[in-house]
């Protein structure tokens, strides 16, 4: 059955109202603020820039007759938090926050935190080392936005700071906050209206340095040594899976390497132990590719040489490593779950190969030796990092 003209009409008109309305209840550099936002925050000389995100960050000019400066955030909002930290090294750690929420019961809240660990206890509520005034700072929730507004006296040699944006869909529970769910670095320069310079920090490509890292180093590497000296009765299952764990391992950790490479040449970090554990790593790695491919016959005089070469240096890729990874996650700004969750993987690492070792010692012991040193089959070639 055909659908009237008119009601056709109607709905078209209907989703172009929704529409518009959807659009008005988002925030703009050109929106008013005398209606929502208490003096001196809804000033129209408020400056404006769009950041990140659908973040909108409005500021007055320093003044110099009494070293302030009003900010004005806004973020798109549903739930949880919202805020704005300032550092010294762009980091969250030594930095200090305004934070900003609305309760379940619709009261709105902004508290000064100041973040003096990575642990949840280290987010200190009322603690911030900012200068606000006494000017009382505020949080409305306006359409679907929230605002954060306060005021601070800043110093001009202080103007140009490194600012973390960040959020949260979790509210805080009695004034503890729940972990961010993104965030971002930038500079910005509240002593100029007419040039900002932004800085984006790579969080994402810092979190994939790390997995790749971990996945292919940590994991799959570890996993073919362990196929290669504890399943090698399983001929030639154990061979093909142990080529294809470290082939698979090495892949991941050089793209690991490559992203870290990358990561370097954004931020210029200071750690110069471990890039160069990394880059020891990367080329123990790599000596065993090539091994692969270069081995001598197993009737050659050298082959004997080469296995002891293969195996130990083999070992020595894994246990630096291991190092190596520790010193990134103590290095980085990263939360506890990276430390809990490697420490997991090593563990059962660990406590496989430790019980492994005891059955291979078992059932070797009848028959004279528990030496577990590896043949290779006459068959196969060999990638073998035990």
């Amino acid at each position: 059955m055909a659908v009237p003209k008119q009601v056709q009409i109607v709905l078209f008109v209907t989703v172009i109202l929704a529409a518009v309305a959807v659009h008005a209840q988002r925030d703009t550099c050109g929106a008013e603020l005398n209606t929502f936002l208490p003096a001196p925050f809804n000033s129209s000389r408020l400056l404006c820039r769009s950041v990140w995100n659908g973040f909108i960050l409005r500021y007055s000019h320093l003044q110099i007759e009494d070293d302030t400066t009003n900010i004005v955030l806004s973020a798109p909002y549903s739930s949880g938090w919202v805020g704005i930290g300032f550092s010294n090294d762009g980091k969250m750690v030594g930095s200090s926050a305004m934070v900003g929420w609305i309760d379940n019961q619709g009261r709105a809240y902004i508290k000064q935190y100041y973040l003096s660990s990575q642990a949840s206890s280290g987010v200190k509520v009322d603690e911030g080392k900012l200068p606000t005034t006494d000017v009382h700072s505020a949080a409305v929730l306006y359409g679907d936005n929230i605002y954060l507004a306060f005021q601070l006296k800043s110093p001009l040699h202080i103007a140009r700071q490194s600012v973390i944006l960040a959020l949260s869909k979790v509210s805080p529970n009695k004034f503890h906050l729940a972990e961010h769910d993104d965030k971002t670095t930038l500079s910005f320069d509240f002593s100029s209206g007419d040039s900002v310079s932004t800085y984006y920090y790579p969080y994402r490509l810092k979190r994939n340095h790390g997995a790749f890292a971990i996945l292919g180093w940590g994991v799959l590497v570890p996993l073919g040594a362990i196929v290669a000296r504890y399943l090698r009765h399983k001929d030639p299952l154990w061979y093909y899976l142990h080529v294809l764990l470290q082939f698979m391992g090495y892949i991941i950790g050089l793209a690991g390497a490559v992203s870290g490479i990358a990561l370097y040449n954004r931020t210029h970090s200071n750690f110069t132990t471990h890039k160069s554990l990394g880059f020891s790593v990367l080329a123990l790695g790599s000596l065993q590719v090539i091994a692969f491919f270069i081995h001598p016959d197993k009737d050659s005089q050298v082959r004997k040489c080469w296995n002891q070469c293969h195996h130990w240096l083999g070992r020595l890729c894994i246990f630096l490593a291991a190092i190596n990874t520790v010193l990134g996650i103590e290095s980085s700004d990263t939360n506890i779950s990276w430390k809990v969750g490697y420490g997991a993987v090593i563990s059962v690492l660990l406590i496989s190969a430790t019980c492994l070792e005891i059955v291979m010692c078992t059932r070797l012991s009848k028959e004279g030796t528990c030496a577990g040193g590896l043949q290779m089959p006459n068959h196969h070639h060999t990638l073998t990092v035990t």
